[in-house]
């Protein structure tokens, strides 16, 4: 699946590497513009970050433990420097 948008480094807190068997079918949706259980006026700001280059946040529920997908934003000219998976507890 193509991103939609530039994700930079991959990290993994361990943490989440604990709980995720397949982390990279969360960051596949996340890249694909599928930003999982989040309020409408968070998607939102999502679809609008892609536009003014800000950060990008995505929340997921794996077997009960509540997972973040957090793509950062490194300027306002839309270019992201890194992606971490992680809890959280752990953010």
């Amino acid at each position: 699946m193509r991103s939609k948008f530039e994700l930079g480094q991959l990290y993994i807190t361990p943490g989440a590497a604990e709980v995720l068997a397949a982390p990279f079918i969360l960051l596949a949706r996340h890249a694909a513009r599928d930003w999982g259980e989040l309020s409408n006026d968070d998607k939102r700001a999502n679809d609008q970050a892609l536009v003014d280059g800000t950060r990008i946040l995505s929340a997921y529920t794996v077997n009960g433990h509540r997972i973040w997908i957090i793509t950062e934003a490194v300027g306002d000219d839309g270019h992201r420097a890194a992606t971490t998976i992680t809890l959280p507890s752990e953010y």
